[in-house]
């Protein structure tokens, strides 16, 4: 691990490519193939689900389909040189962002988290074996990994070698990093701070069977508590509709608290944030009707109606609010631009489509079954990175 002053090389060194190759390039495609393949088999990636998914997510399969639905001409490149600065409450988000960069044909150059994460060692010490590869030799000057604590120096100046940022942080982190100038062309795509919910039919819930039941509460737990409900795809809240005098959403939190005692290990700071949370709520919240403690792990705030602003504190740790809507519409109390996606289950995607496009609500950027919240993928916070993250040549 090679260290310059500051800076911490992880993966490559400073002596970084701006070159860009076309897009879904058949070596990176192997690459990412065998990157997947060695995550699969280390013993270590077997430890942490959040690396199983990301060997799963690029597959050689997967990246084929991605590789299918890209319309590639001749004539599209990369842009060049893209500076990733990522989020430092999901550890393997660094390896997404950099996978979109290889995948459309950049150079990367990634700010990964101070904060160490095993994840993220993992990763790294992958990458550089397969880097160690003679048929990966191009693929290694596209990519420099690096960790550092000192944004002013050296955010500047990787900001004013690049040719695009993929900036991922809170409203804060964004602006503080636009300052740092870049070249007149480069272009910048912000992922800030949003938050997420799911839409749950009652009566299709009360009518599957508890196997059934089961299932659809270890996808909800995966949505949410595989990250601690870090995520901004991940729910922060669930609005019922259909029968609510039968109380069937008792049920499903009561089946999610059990799955929750089997399955999660909260660090201890939990039980404090949520308890802070709870108490918060419990005198300053108007507009809620009551607070159930189910255990530690999972608090569910119950409110009267959904009003302007419900949302306008993220929760995690399994901290939900739950509210009952009599009518769809009422969806527009929480769909503004910090809204990026709705889980759902018993709805059909033929009436979703038609309801959303109905009504243009401001906001929403995608809207996928439960158990998909964390399925990320090229066209992310409404942006398509396939187009975005490339260019295309005119030849007349």
């Amino acid at each position: 691990m090679k260290k310059d002053y500051k800076i911490e090389y992880l993966v490559g060194n400073k002596f970084i490519t701006n070159k860009a190759i076309e897009p879904y390039n058949d070596d990176v495609c192997n690459f990412l193939a065998d990157f997947s393949k060695m995550l699969f088999k280390s013993k270590e990636a077997k430890k942490y689900s959040d690396l199983q998914t990301l060997a799963f997510w690029c597959r050689k399969s997967e990246i084929l389909k991605l590789k299918s639905k890209f319309s590639i001409t001749e004539n599209r490149l990369g842009l060049g040189l893209v500076f990733h600065i990522t989020p430092s409450n999901i550890p393997t988000n660094f390896a997404y962002s950099l996978i979109f960069g290889l995948l459309t044909g950049n150079s990367n150059l990634v700010k990964v988290p101070s904060k160490e994460f095993p994840e993220i060692e993992i990763i790294c010490k992958s990458i550089n074996k397969l880097l160690k590869k003679k048929k990966y030799i191009k693929i290694k000057h596209m990519i420099s990994i690096v960790r550092y604590n000192d944004y002013d120096q050296f955010t500047k100046k990787y900001s004013s070698l690049c040719d695009g940022r993929l900036i991922w942080g809170g409203d804060q982190t964004i602006n503080n990093i636009r300052k740092y100038s870049v070249k007149a062309k480069s272009i910048d795509i912000p992922f800030s701070d949003r938050y997420s919910i799911s839409l749950i039919n009652l009566d299709k819930f009360s009518n599957l069977s508890n196997f059934k039941k089961r299932l659809l509460i270890q996808k909800f737990y995966n949505d949410t508590y595989d990250v601690d409900q870090n995520a901004c795809s991940s729910p922060h809240m669930v609005l019922w509709t259909g029968n609510y005098k039968k109380k069937i959403n008792n049920i499903f939190w009561s089946m999610l608290n059990s799955y929750v005692k089997k399955k999660y290990d909260p660090p201890l700071i939990s039980s404090i944030d949520n308890y802070s949370k709870f108490v918060e709520d419990a005198i300053k919240a108007k507009n809620t009707k009551n607070i159930k403690k189910l255990s530690s792990s999972l608090y569910v705030a119950s409110l009267k109606k959904l009003k302007a602003n419900t949302l306008k504190d993220k929760t995690k740790w399994g901290y939900f609010y739950e509210c009952h809507i009599k009518n769809l519409n009422e969806i527009k109390f929480v769909t503004n631009r910090n809204l990026q996606t709705i889980t759902y289950f018993g709805f059909s995607k033929k009436f979703l489509k038609y309801f959303f496009s109905l009504n243009n609500f401001n906001g929403i950027d995608r809207i996928v079954p439960i158990g998909q919240a964390l399925n990320i993928n090229l066209i992310w916070d409404g942006y398509d990175l396939s187009k975005i993250l490339t260019r295309e040549i005119e030849i007349r």
